[in-house]
């Protein structure tokens, strides 16, 4: 139940801030806007204010906002959308997606300002303040040796074979001496649990002539920065973020056009509400971060045309 709330309460963020995009640019142009609606009909509740109904529906997944023309008709109605000049049409159509891009980049600025996570590899974060800095499993190859003694992303490894870890690369050179039949013994933490777990992992050939447990490890930390610098931090990680999601949508229609299937895993409703739970378990700056990473695919999925 906790996990259903919080996936509708950042959806209901992130559609409510869409549409008030859509809603403010259409009064702003001089359009008539007959419905601001909060889900999709039958129509629950609705109250009227000057010209414009603002209902809540029952089907809690999206939103919308019914302005007078915008089929095309009453072109000579001067308050239609038909009847605007064009440049003020495309405001009100990209008004939705500006409005996620720059809620995407308010929730970075916030939570840079926080402390979000970082990984610590290969880059450097002039100016942060880096805290809580440990080496942590990032990713889990799946029917791998890692996956089938039960690890799990998130885990932080605190030794193996009784000697404890400075860092990511020290945590790998530790496990790449243990030969294929050994047994690496990990200590761990997890946030979850009480006390720290004692896993024990036999490295085996995940592909041809590589021996590995099969996780991706990382020296991560929480960098923060002051609000001005936050702010920047924000912008430069929506760009970052909505680059990558563009990429990410035109390979899957690339390879969708060429026959190949999607080529990634996708999730529905149901899977970004398990998502919603998994995340939110981490910590608040993650609820943040995933938020944001779901305000920029909205953005990105209303500029697609279908």
């Amino acid at each position: 139940m906790t996990t259903i709330l919080l996936f509708l309460l950042v959806l209901s963020v992130l559609v409510f801030v869409h549409e008030l995009g859509h809603f403010a640019v259409a009064k702003w142009s001089g359009m008539r806007v007959d419905e601001f609606g909060f889900g999709f009909p039958p129509k629950l509740i609705g109250i009227k204010r000057g010209e414009t109904e603002y209902t809540i529906n029952w089907i809690p997944l999206g939103g919308f906002v019914r302005i007078h023309g915008e089929s095309g008709e009453e072109r000579e109605d001067p308050r239609s959308f038909a009847s605007k000049p064009m440049w003020k049409r495309f405001l009100v159509l990209i008004a939705g997606v500006t409005m996620n891009l720059l809620l995407a980049w308010a929730l970075l600025s916030g939570g840079f300002m926080a402390g979000l996570p970082v990984s610590l590899d290969q880059q450097e974060y002039p100016g942060a303040t880096i805290e809580q800095v440990s080496t942590q499993i990032v990713y889990i190859l799946p029917e791998s040796p890692a996956d089938a003694a039960g690890l799990k992303r998130g885990d932080e490894i605190l030794s193996v074979n009784g000697t404890s870890v400075r860092d990511a690369e020290h945590a790998r050179e530790l496990i790449g001496l243990v030969g294929q039949g050994d047994t690496a013994t990990l200590v761990i933490d997890r946030p979850e649990e009480q006390q720290d777990m004692v896993v024990d992992v036999v490295p085996d050939e995940i592909e041809e002539g590589l021996v590995a447990i099969g996780t991706q490890i990382s020296t991560v930390g929480f960098a923060s920065y002051p609000p001005i610098q936050a702010i920047g931090q924000g912008a430069v990680a929506t760009w970052e973020l909505t680059d990558a999601t563009v990429k990410g949508f035109w390979g899957i229609i690339t390879s969708l056009v060429k026959g190949q299937g999607p080529g990634v895993d996708l999730a529905g409703p149901v899977g970004i509400a398990a998502m919603t739970g998994e995340v939110a378990e981490q910590g608040f700056v993650f609820l943040l971060f995933f938020a944001a990473l779901l305000s920029v695919n909205l953005a990105v999925l209303n500029v697609i045309p279908f």
